[in-house]
């Protein structure tokens, strides 16, 4: 099972590493959902986790708040993508919605342009749909060839488990043709159940592992 820990900059990677964390999601201001960290963060956090083998997913996301951007954030997203890139990420994680709740469909074809060879990943702002819209998305992003949804299922203020049924719905329609990654609420303890009971191989989590 691969363990992702939701990192909040450098400082808590060697530990994470040490207690089992088998990848790495790269973020700053956890207290906003997280946000792009800076480049002098992710080069350190590069070079430690490349030295254990440990993959790294690096946070776009120009500002904590709605998933809804102006043009500025846009070119800050695309700007900050492109450094991640050029810096040695495996991947990235991002989300954009228009002001109606929809995916921003412009935003998303900017950023997986210039994704090529990463990994994509589409964070909670996914929980912001529709559910009848997020079995559609699920077909449209497994055609455009994004690798995983992060999901916590519903509204971050209930606990995951009060959510499993409609995860497992997700992961079942999604089949093998996209990776649906639940988070929220997943600690140390609870990780191998909820992986067992959703039929998944892949959680996310600040507390994922214990140290």
């Amino acid at each position: 099972m691969i363990k992702e820990f939701c990192a909040e900059n450098y400082t808590n990677i060697p530990n994470a590493i040490t207690a089992g964390a088998t990848r790495i999601e790269l973020c700053d201001n956890l207290a906003v959902g997280g946000t792009t960290p800076s480049l002098g963060v992710l080069e350190e956090a590069l070079a430690y986790a490349n030295e254990k083998k440990i993959p790294v997913m690096t946070m776009i996301r120009p500002r904590g708040g709605d998933f809804v951007y102006n043009d500025t954030e846009i070119k800050i997203m695309e700007n900050d993508l492109i450094h991640a890139k050029n810096a040695g990420t495996d991947g990235v994680v991002f989300g954009c919605l228009t002001p109606e709740n929809e995916v921003d469909e412009e935003v998303l074809e900017i950023l997986l342009g210039n994704s090529g060879g990463l990994q994509t990943t589409f964070h909670m702002a996914f929980d912001e749909l529709p559910i009848v819209e997020q079995f559609k998305t699920i077909d449209w992003f497994a055609s455009l060839g994004i690798d995983r949804i992060l999901t916590h299922g519903g509204p971050l203020t209930e606990p995951i488990e009060n959510h499993l049924d409609h995860l497992k719905k997700l992961v079942d329609y999604a089949a093998d043709r996209i990776i649906i990654l639940p988070g929220g609420g997943i600690t140390a303890k609870n990780a191998k159940t909820i992986a067992e009971t959703l039929g998944v191989k892949e959680v996310h989590g600040t507390r994922v592992v214990e140290f």
